[in-house]
C-alpha cells in the first residue's frame, strides 16, 4: 500500500526544475496526484501531493540530488491519506484588479470567507510597471450562495480598495 505525502520545492527560475523532480520522483517509484507549478517572480515554485510505495527516506534521497544540483529548497511530509469526500466543484469566479497597494488580498478572502466562500485556486500578479503598478487577482471557489451572495459580500471591498472586482459563474461542464 502506498502513502501519500506534500512536496514543496522552491528556487530560482530556470529550465529543467520540472524536468529533474519528476524524474527523481518516477525514479523513487512515486506518483503524482495533484500538482500545482508556476513561476513566481523570479522564483519557480512545485507543490504537490504524491504517493510513494516505499519509506519516505528514500524518496527524500532520490529528491536529494536533482535538488541540489539545481540549488533547490525542498520540503516532504507524510499526510493522512485524504478521506475521499466529495468535492464540491467551482461555482464562482473573482476578477480583482486595481492600483497596487497593501491588503487587497486580505480584504477580498475576508469577505468571501465570511459567505462561507472555499478557495480553490488563487492566483496573482503584478503589471503595469513600477511606475504604475497593477495588481490582478483571480480566484476560483466554492460559493453556498453562489455568485449573488458573493458580489454582495464583495460590494464594500470595491469601495474601501479602489479596486474593480468582477464576478462571475464557473461553468462546471469546462472543467
Amino acid at each position: 500500500m502506498k502513502s501519500q505525502a506534500i512536496l514543496t520545492v522552491i528556487g530560482q527560475d530556470r529550465p529543467g526544475i520540472v524536468s529533474a523532480v519528476s524524474q527523481a520522483l518516477y525514479n523513487a517509484g512515486c506518483s503524482i496526484e495533484d500538482a500545482s507549478m508556476m513561476r513566481l517572480g523570479g522564483y519557480f515554485a512545485i507543490m504537490q501531493v504524491l504517493r510513494y510505495p516505499r519509506d519516505l527516506g528514500s524518496v527524500e534521497a532520490a529528491l536529494d540530488s536533482a535538488t541540489k544540483k539545481l540549488d533547490l529548497k525542498m520540503h516532504l511530509d507524510p499526510v493522512a491519506p485524504y478521506s475521499g469526500a466529495a468535492e464540491i466543484p467551482p461555482n464562482c469566479r473573482v476578477t480583482v484588479f486595481g492600483a497596487d497597494h497593501p491588503g487587497i488580498v486580505a480584504h477580498v478572502t475576508g469577505a468571501l470567507a465570511e459567505v462561507g466562500f472555499n478557495i480553490i485556486d488563487l492566483n496573482s500578479h503584478l503589471s503595469g510597471g513600477e511606475d504604475r503598478p497593477v495588481y490582478i487577482m483571480t480566484i476560483q471557489g466554492s460559493a453556498p450562495g453562489g455568485v449573488d451572495a458573493v458580489e454582495a459580500a464583495l460590494s464594500s471591498v470595491r469601495a474601501e480598495e479602489s479596486v474593480e472586482i468582477r464576478v462571475s459563474p464557473v461553468d462546471t461542464l469546462m472543467l
